[in-house]
């Protein structure tokens, strides 16, 4: 058990019933350190607290302006003063002891969060969901030496000073962040994220709601958030490439910039072997993922440390090989090719990537499919959970500064 001298404040932007990725992860944390410690939720969602209301952990919802993602001004904006808003609540609800957690959602938000936690004598930790502003770089949102890049990585040294611990979910990104002054190795913690589907090989079912309308043999899948970091020409541009083949159907599904570009290319060109899905809920994700042969995961250049994807977890899950463009030392290429579960592409190159779905599309090794389970339940929420509890029980045993 944890001692009882300080609290536990968790800090998110994004918390159910926002749908998104951080949000179930950080109420997974959040209820789950609540079985052993008392846990505030400092939540941007609207609705939070009242869908919660009654259990643990408490939750306070600190108000949260949402543009639409294209909005970049008013977004920009928004995230701001989202970041000077829960500043404020940080300083009146953190106490001297309390450990404190937070991903950098908001980018801005770490910052004050680690502000606030050494002016109140808490005890931050940052989980490092995305690295900035190497994120933004890799988005082609900022060029590597502008001023703004300059400024963040500048702020960044003291804020990794003040944080007592940094949680990485990819083994990648301690070399990029040993490169800040702040951050020393037994500062650094890796606790990947987890699969939330139970691991074990789905067949390929003809009858399954989103691939019986298909005549094609072979199934290549889609999904999830489409964000700056993504690159969905390339695979559009592989399927433009793979037109021809009757043999293989290309199901895209997902939300965000990238599927809206996708919409717009599928409008343009009408290849008929793409079929475009609207954004699946949860209670049909695992109908949905076990309808494909293999699953892509396009990131852009420069992805390694930079950002991991959650989605991968589950797609090992269900038991299919995965074909990621990224460069060969991103923590989930380094799994993929450590345990033969799937294909690594480069990226930006789109003739390389359908090249690589046909090579898919005739191999035959059903040993891989049951390698991509088994290496899931490696990645499971009890381990996880186990991870964070003990970091935090070890902080709260410390004394504060």
């Amino acid at each position: 058990m944890m001692q009882k001298s300080g609290k536990v404040v968790v800090v998110s932007q994004h918390y159910p019933p926002d749908p998104s990725t951080t949000a179930a992860i950080m109420a997974a944390i959040s209820e789950r350190v609540a079985q052993e410690a008392e846990v505030l939720v400092l939540s941007g969602t609207a609705g939070s607290a009242a869908k919660a209301a009654g259990s643990k952990p408490q939750i306070v919802e600190v108000g949260n302006w949402m543009p639409g993602k294209a909005a970049l001004l008013k977004r920009a904006l928004a995230e701001l003063l989202f970041t000077i808003r829960m500043f404020v609540a940080l300083l009146a609800k953190l106490r001297r002891g309390d450990v404190a957690l937070t991903v950098p959602a908001p980018f801005m938000l770490p910052y004050a969060f680690a502000a606030a936690a050494k002016l109140k004598g808490a005890k931050p930790v940052l989980i490092m969901h995305d690295l900035y502003p190497d994120v933004l770089v890799m988005a082609g949102l900022l060029k590597p030496r502008s001023i703004v890049a300059k400024a963040m990585r500048a702020l960044n040294a003291p804020m990794f000073r003040a944080l007592d611990a940094v949680v990485i979910i990819g083994r990648d990104t301690e070399k990029l962040l040993l490169r800040y002054g702040g951050v020393t190795r037994d500062k650094i913690r890796f606790i990947p994220n987890w699969a939330t589907l139970a691991p074990g090989v789905r067949a390929i079912a003809p009858d399954n709601p989103y691939r019986r309308s298909l005549s094609a043999r072979f199934v290549v899948g889609l999904s999830g958030n489409l964000g700056f970091t993504h690159d969905p020409v390339i695979v559009f541009e592989a399927a433009r490439l793979l037109r021809d083949d009757r043999d293989i159907h290309f199901v895209l599904s997902g939300w965000g910039v990238g599927f809206d570009q996708l919409r717009q290319m599928q409008a343009e060109a009408k290849l008929p072997n793409v079929t475009l899905v609207d954004r699946v809920e949860d209670d049909q994700l695992e109908a949905f993922l076990s309808a494909a042969d293999v699953w892509i995961i396009p990131y852009r250049r420069n992805v390694a440390g930079v950002s991991v994807p959650s989605r991968f977890y589950n797609l090992l899950a269900i038991g299919r090989p995965v074909i990621l463009v990224s460069e060969a030392d991103a923590e989930a290429a380094l799994t993929v090719t450590e345990h033969d579960v799937g294909w690594v592409v480069e990226p930006g190159n789109a003739a390389e990537l359908a090249k690589t779905v046909s090579r898919a599309a005739g191999a035959k090794d059903p040993q891989r499919a049951e390698r991509a389970a088994e290496i899931a339940g490696r990645f499971d929420f009890e381990t996880a959970m186990t991870g964070y509890c003990s970091l935090i029980r070890e902080l709260s045993q410390q004394k504060p500064d």
